[in-house]
């Protein structure tokens, strides 16, 4: 009983030591060293300080009238929106005015390079039955619609001459690609297969709808 009655003397004693401030006449104050008053209140979490400054988040809109609404608010209310807009328009637009000039600093990374400028000029400066890929296909999905037997046959007949010989014409213009390539680059590393395939691909786009443009037009002499 001696022992308990000790430890809590000397507990309410500390207890003082740290609550009690001690002011005199002087106005200085009498703490122990290490001693922080309290303020009173619980700190707040960062997310709660947060919210305060930013005030209370807005529900989310219920229905699309509100959320057209709110969109049209935002964009009064931060005017820049719609000239940055603008400007992003107005920079793709001369990106792809560039790429389809042939600018090397915007042309995807498959189109890079000298040897592939010259595979386009020697596809662009021939006519290629790989050109009648395309509108091909629309005919044969033209003649799909029609409900006569004779018309979908002669159709697919068409359909299949013309694809066995745009499969020779597409394997003769891969060799022969290479093979100019190999003898214009001789210090260049040139990979039949995959030059051939781009070859390919480009013959096979219709003209205006080739990426970048054609410099040449059929017939043309290759610089």
């Amino acid at each position: 009983m001696r022992f308990l009655r000790r430890g809590n003397a000397q507990k309410s004693e500390s207890d003082s030591a740290e609550t009690t401030v001690d002011v005199d006449g002087s106005g200085e104050s009498h703490a122990p060293k290490g001693y922080t008053p309290a303020k009173g209140r619980p700190t707040p979490k960062r997310v709660e300080a947060e919210g305060k400054r930013r005030g209370p988040v807005a529900p989310p809109p219920t229905t699309t009238r509100e959320a057209i609404r709110r969109n049209r608010e935002l964009k009064k209310q931060n005017p820049a929106t719609k000239e940055d807009k603008e400007a992003r328009r107005a920079a793709a637009r001369e990106r792809r005015e560039k790429m389809m000039a042939g600018d090397e600093r915007y042309l995807l990374p498959r189109d890079r390079g000298p040897v592939k400028q010259y595979v386009r000029d020697l596809i662009d400066s021939r006519r290629n039955i790989l050109g009648l890929f395309m509108p091909l296909a629309v005919l044969v999905f033209l003649s799909l619609l029609v409900p006569v037997v004779a018309i979908q046959q002669y159709a697919t007949l068409v359909t299949t001459i013309f694809l066995l010989g745009m499969l020779v014409e597409g394997f003769i213009n891969g060799r022969r690609v290479a093979k100019a390539a190999r003898e214009r680059f001789p210090n260049e590393t040139i990979r039949g297969a995959s030059l051939g395939w781009y070859a390919f691909v480009r013959a096979s786009q219709l003209r205006r709808l080739r990426v970048p443009k054609p410099r040449l037009k059929a017939g043309d002499p290759i610089p």
